[in-house]
């Protein structure tokens, strides 16, 4: 959802900077890549890693082995990353060290919790990017207290949104995706919640899991939901023998969905109850309240203008907060600056004319390095 503007805004600008595509495989499910690929209309990539499943350490330095190659196969004149995950960091490792420039698309989103993988691939893609482009205005507060020279720093807005807005005509309709299922008919007369659990701190610890399905049980008496299940979400279901955990006639569990599928679901959604940090922005930019089962965020834009509020993992506080949306609506907030569907766009403008600069002074550091040896 964060390439697939970028790769587009990229190529239109024909030869200025030409995108090389490079799919590490970290989401290996190979039936939802090709449904996203598909979706956001995204090329092939050039390059698959296909590194796959495997613990932080592991996997992360795996996706360094295999993308060293590349670089030095393709010699790019950048590595553009996006986002926090295991091949952010990995890939940005690789450029850094082989003196190839970074460029890190969402930099500076904190959440100050050094208990998330995220907020430690954030943090060090940051480090060593050489340029930084922000979804939010406080990202660079955040960057510049941590010693980054601001002119390394561009605000562009969210390039999430980008595809949210290129993409919401085309949603598949929620009726559709709800067809067949037994709280199909409530949820078209009282509406219906979307829910999403993925973070281990959240599911692989059976107390924890238990206490959220009590609050979605207990939301569901009142509002149909619909589970969009995680493959670690439902390996864990199992595992812990909480696999007939719900009430097929208040929650559907449905396999992970598409992303057009989920655009459509969120965009008719009474609530959304998540612990994703991209359906936050999207809910707020959607106008639909969301409720995290998070007790921090890395996106505070979502709490202060948006429609997100945090909950935690307190049952009685999911509750309260959810009941609270059906009475009165929830938060509606606004869509924060720049969140306007053209953020790639202007990254690929910056990104074409600091290319351009850089390549420019290479020159003429090579035209002047012959007359100070001839001096000397």
């Amino acid at each position: 959802m964060k390439m697939a503007p970028i790769i587009r805004a990229l190529a239109a600008l024909g030869d200025a900077v030409p995108p090389l595509l490079v799919h590490t495989g970290q989401h290996y499910d190979a039936a939802m890549n090709d449904r996203f690929f598909t979706a956001l209309r995204m090329p092939r990539p050039t390059v698959n890693l296909e590194v796959g499943s495997a613990s932080h350490a592991v996997q992360t330095a795996e996706i360094m082995k295999r993308f060293e190659p590349v670089v030095d196969a393709h010699r790019p004149v950048a590595v553009l990353v996006v986002g926090d995950v295991n091949s952010t960091i990995a890939c940005a490792l690789v450029a850094a060290k082989k003196g190839v420039p970074v460029v890190h698309v969402e930099a500076g989103l904190r959440s100050y919790d050094r208990t998330m993988p995220e907020e430690i691939n954030r943090v060090l893609t940051d480090q060593i990017a050489d340029l930084l482009y922000t979804t939010e205005r406080s990202a660079a507060t955040n960057l510049r207290a941590e010693g980054i020279a601001e002119q390394r720093i561009v605000f562009v807005g969210n390039v999430m949104i980008d595809s949210l807005v290129a993409n919401l005509d085309a949603a598949v309709p929620a009726t559709a995706t709800l067809a067949g299922l037994p709280i199909a008919a409530a949820a078209a007369r009282r509406g219906f919640g979307v829910v999403t659990l993925h973070r281990p701190s959240n599911v692989d610890d059976r107390d924890t899991l238990v206490r959220l399905i009590g609050a979605l049980t207990e939301v569901s008496k009142r509002l149909p939901l619909v589970l969009a299940l995680h493959p670690r979400t439902h390996a864990r279901l199992s595992e812990f023998d909480l696999a007939d955990a719900f009430d097929a006639k208040r929650v559907a569990i449905l396999p992970p969905q598409g992303y057009l599928e989920m655009l459509g679901l969120m965009s008719k959604a009474t609530l959304v109850l998540t612990d994703s940090g991209g359906l936050q922005e999207e809910t707020t930019a959607l106008g639909v309240p969301c409720l995290t089962l998070r007790d921090n965020t890395e996106r505070p834009i979502t709490l202060v203008e948006g429609t997100n509020t945090l909950c935690g993992t307190d049952a009685g506080r999911i509750v309260d907060a959810a009941f609270d949306v059906l009475a009165t609506g929830g938060k509606r907030g606004r869509s924060p600056e720049l969140w306007d569907g053209h953020a790639a766009e202007r990254i690929a403008r910056h990104l074409a004319d600091w290319v351009a600069a850089r390549a420019a002074d290479d020159r003429a550091s090579i035209a002047v390095a012959p007359t100070i040896r001839q001096a000397a």
